[in-house]
C-alpha cells in the first residue's frame, strides 16, 4: 500500500509551507506500509522556538486555505520545542533543532520510502548543520572577544 493522492497533496503543500518559513531539513516518509493510522510523516526543524511555532502556523494556515484541511489534533504548543499536527492522512512533526537531533525520527523511518518534495523543500537539507556551524563560529568569536 502506498500513500494516497490526498496524502501526497497534503505533504507537498505542508513541505512548501515549511520551506517558505525557512524550516531546516524538511523530509517526508511514506509510512503507509508499516502504520495503519496514517499514510505519511513530514519532519522539519528550526533553530528556535519562535520559528518552530511560525512554521507550524504557516503549515496549518496553508493546508486550511488551499486544501480545506484542519488538524484533528495539535500537540506541543506550550513549549514550542516539538509540535505535532495530526491530519489523520498525514502527521507533521516540527521540532526545535536540538530535539530533532536527540529524537532522530529519521532513524525510525529510514526504511520507509522517502516522498519526493518540492525543490524549495529539498533545498532545506543540511540547513541545520550549516546553522550549527555558523552558531559555533559566532560563539567562538564572541568568547575570543572578536565578534561584534
Amino acid at each position: 500500500m502506498t500513500a494516497t493522492d490526498r496524502s501526497l497533496e497534503l505533504i507537498t503543500t505542508a513541505a512548501q509551507a515549511a520551506a517558505d518559513k525557512l524550516a531546516h531539513d524538511v523530509i517526508a516518509y511514506d509510512v503507509s506500509d508499516v502504520l495503519s493510522i496514517t499514510d505519511a510523516f513530514l519532519l522539519a526543524s528550526a533553530p528556535n522556538d519562535r520559528q518552530v511555532k511560525s512554521i507550524v502556523d504557516e503549515i496549518e494556515e496553508r493546508l486550511l486555505k488551499e486544501l480545506g484541511a484542519k488538524p484533528v489534533r495539535r500537540e506541543g504548543d506550550r513549549e514550542s520545542r516539538w509540535i505535532l499536527l495530526d491530519y489523520v492522512d498525514i502527521v507533521v512533526h516540527v521540532q526545535h533543532s536540538e530535539e530533532r537531533v536527540f529524537y532522530a525520527l529519521e532513524r525510525l523511518w529510514k526504511d520507509c520510502p522517502e516522498i519526493d518534495l518540492p525543490e524549495d523543500a529539498r533545498a532545506t537539507r543540511g540547513k541545520a548543520a550549516e546553522h550549527a556551524e555558523l552558531q559555533a563560529a559566532e560563539d567562538a568569536a564572541a568568547a575570543d572577544g572578536e565578534w561584534r
